[in-house]
C-alpha cells in the first residue's frame, strides 16, 4: 500500500508528530492539578491540529503524467506571483521568461520536472532567508538551481530555481548531473514555505499560459506551451536552439 508522505520529509515527518504526541500524553497528566478540564480539552485539540499539519505538509498526492510533450509543466503547488522577462547568461545564455511561484506553508512542497529533460548542471546558492512572496529574494535567498536541457523538441535550455524562504531553512535536490528527468518526476522539495521559479528562454514559439495570481499545481498546470513555427520562423529557432545548446557550463558543488 503507498503511503501518501514523501520520503524527502524525513526525518521531520516522523520527529515532529512523535514530540506532539508525546507532549498531548504527558501535559493532561501534568497540568490537571493546576489548569481547567476546558483548558487543557482545547490545549490537546490544538495539539491535534499541529500535528495533522505536519503531515499533511509532507503530503505526497499523485500526479498523473501528461504525454503532451509541447508543455512546461509547474515545478511546484502554489502561486504565480511574478512574470518577468529577465537576462540569464550563466545557462541560458540571453533573455529569459521567469515565472515565479510562492508555495504558503498549506501547499505541497514537493518540486517535479517540468518535462522530460536531461539535468545539465547544478548550483547551489547561499543567502538570506527573506520573504519568499517578494520576487526579489529569489536574487538574495538561499537557493539551488538545476539547468535543464528538453530531450524533446525544441531541446531548448530551463531553470528551475528552489529558493528558500522565511520559514523554509532547508532545501532538498535528490538529482545529480547527468540524471534524466521525465515530465512531472519528483526531484525534491523545500520545506516549510518557500519559492520555485521557472526560467525559460524568451523565443517566439514559448507562450506563457498563466497569469499573475493563478493557483497551480507541479506536475499538472502547464506554464508555457511550445507553438509550432511557421515556415519563415522555423530557421531562426532552429539556430536559436543551437546556440543555446553550445553555450559553455561548469559543475558546481550542490548542498544535499
Amino acid at each position: 500500500m503507498r503511503i501518501p508522505l514523501t520520503k524527502y520529509g524525513l526525518p521531520q515527518v516522523v520527529l515532529f508528530p512523535a514530540v506532539v504526541l508525546a507532549v498531548m500524553v504527558v501535559f493532561p497528566l501534568a497540568g490537571k492539578d493546576f489548569l481547567p478540564p476546558w483548558a487543557i480539552v482545547l490545549l490537546e485539540v490544538l495539539l491535534a491540529l499541529i500535528c495533522l499539519w505536519i503531515l499533511t505538509f509532507f503530503r505526497d498526492p499523485y500526479r498523473p503524467s501528461s504525454s503532451d510533450k509541447n508543455l512546461l509543466l509547474s515545478p511546484a503547488d502554489g502561486r504565480v506571483t511574478d512574470i518577468e522577462t529577465v537576462e540569464e547568461d550563466n545557462f541560458i545564455g540571453e533573455a529569459a521568461m521567469r515565472i515565479g511561484i510562492f508555495m504558503s506553508i498549506f501547499n505541497t512542497h514537493i518540486n517535479r520536472a517540468p518535462c522530460n529533460a536531461k539535468v545539465e548542471k547544478i548550483i547551489y546558492r547561499k543567502g538570506k532567508y527573506k520573504n519568499a512572496a517578494n520576487p526579489q529574494s529569489g536574487r538574495v535567498n538561499e537557493s539551488n538551481n538545476l539547468g535543464l536541457v528538453r530531450t524533446d523538441s525544441p531541446q531548448q535550455r530551463l531553470i528551475v530555481r528552489q529558493i528558500s524562504g522565511a520559514i523554509a531553512r532547508r532545501i532538498v535536490c535528490d538529482v545529480s548531473e547527468g540524471q534524466v528527468l521525465t515530465g512531472g518526476e519528483k526531484f525534491g522539495m523545500i520545506k516549510f514555505g518557500s519559492r520555485t521559479e521557472l526560467i525559460v528562454g524568451v523565443f517566439e514559439n514559448a507562450k506563457c499560459l498563466v497569469r499573475i495570481g493563478d493557483k497551480v499545481k507541479a506536475g499538472l498546470t502547464p506554464l508555457v506551451r511550445y507553438e509550432k513555427l511557421t515556415a519563415e520562423n522555423a530557421e531562426s529557432a532552429e539556430q536559436d536552439e543551437k546556440k543555446s545548446k553550445t553555450t559553455t557550463t561548469s559543475s558546481v558543488e550542490v548542498k544535499r
